[in-house]
Order: C-alpha cells, then structure tokens, then sequence
C-alpha cells in the first residue's frame, strides 16, 4: 500500500544468518518506501529497483558476496576449534525513518536466536548489549566490534547521511535535490556482513569456553 502523506519514508534492511555445523546460510531482503529495492539470496544479491547503474552494482554485488564469503570462512574455521550442535540464528535490521517535519531517526538492531543481542546507538556511534543478564557472550561481541572504529563511523554515516538522503531524494518536497549518487545504498548490507563478523567472533569463541 502506498504510504500516507503523514506517515513517515522508511529504508529498512533485514539480514538474517543461520549458522550450524560450521556452514552459514544467508538470506534478506531491502525496502525502500515499502518496495523492495534488494534480495539477498545465499551470496547472491540483487538490485530490485534501479537505483544504481549496472557498472557500478556489479562492484557492490562483488564486494557482498566478498565480505559473506569471509564470514562463511570464519565461521568454518571456529567451528573447528569449537563445535557447536546447535543451531545459531543471526538478524540485523538497520534503516532510518524521514518523518513529514524534516526529522529523521536511524535505528541498527540484532537479534541472536530470536533474543534482543545488541543494537547500535547511531548519535554516538557505539555499540550497545541488550542481552538479558549481562551475558559473556554479547560483552564479548560488543567488544570486538568497538575495536574498529572505521567501521563504526562508516556504519554512522550510513545510517545518519546515505540512509536518510536516500529517502529525501524519494519525498515529493525535496525530489529535485536528489542528485547525490546512490552509490553507498549497498553499504548497509556490507556493514551488516562486519557485524556478523564480530558477533562469530563472540559466539563461537565464548561458547563453551572464556572470552
């Protein structure tokens, strides 16, 4: 349904990851203003809506499929060193919200099996547990993650900047002020990807042993 004029643009993003017995399987999705703008199927992404042109998407289908390959291999690697039964389900879901008076809000949350594991607190750029009980293993994730602090101001950026200019490019009131390139559009996912990655960390390092 075409959104009202009093509701708010949304750029959502949702990744999810499923790992067990070392493998990771990869699946989400984007939407922009309520269409589906990206699938992301295994390590395959696709652009729903054109909203980069095809040269420059081939690079960052190149560069997703790049950061999920490593992930995949990290996860193989501390599977070996740790194994696991069980299996560990991952989701991010990242975006931003252009509100009628010109106010936005950005939001990063992750869920681990289903249960709130951390979020990302865009002002200050800082990664925040929500984990019930202070538990060992999103402490150590949230640690890893601040180690990079590139990252975290990218992932500010995004959210802050890109995410929210995207959605003013698609408002009616500011439509012929969208020549700034969409080219960053597919950072999220990539940001998602580091994520990921610090939280494999936490995961297959604490579990069953110390951080």
């Amino acid at each position: 349904c075409p959104a009202s004029l009093a509701a708010p643009l949304v750029f959502t993003m949702l990744q999810r990851t499923r790992v067990s017995k070392g493998s990771s399987v990869f699946w989400g999705n984007a939407s922009l203003d309520g269409r589906l703008s990206h699938l992301l199927e295994g390590l395959n992404v696709t652009q729903v809506l054109p909203l980069e042109p095809p040269d420059v998407w081939a690079r960052r289908q190149q560069e997703v499929t790049t950061y999920l390959l490593y992930f995949s291999q990290l996860v193989k690697l501390f599977s070996k060193e740790r194994p696991i039964n069980y299996t560990q389900s991952l989701c991010c879901r990242l975006g931003c919200r252009l509100f009628p008076n010109g106010t936005a809000h950005s939001f990063y949350e992750v869920t681990l099996n289903g249960t709130a594991f951390l979020s990302f607190h865009v002002p200050n750029a800082t990664w925040e547990r929500r984990w019930p009980g202070g538990d060992a293993v999103a402490a150590f994730a949230e640690r890893e993650l601040m180690k990079y602090p590139k990252t975290t101001r990218d992932l500010q950026h995004f959210l802050n900047t890109t995410c929210v200019g995207i959605l003013r490019a698609q408002s009616a009131e500011t439509g012929k002020q969208s020549g700034r390139s969409h080219a960053p559009l597919v950072l999220g996912l990539i940001l998602g990807t580091f994520a990921l990655l610090g939280m494999a960390a936490g995961i297959f390092l604490c579990t069953g042993g110390s951080c």
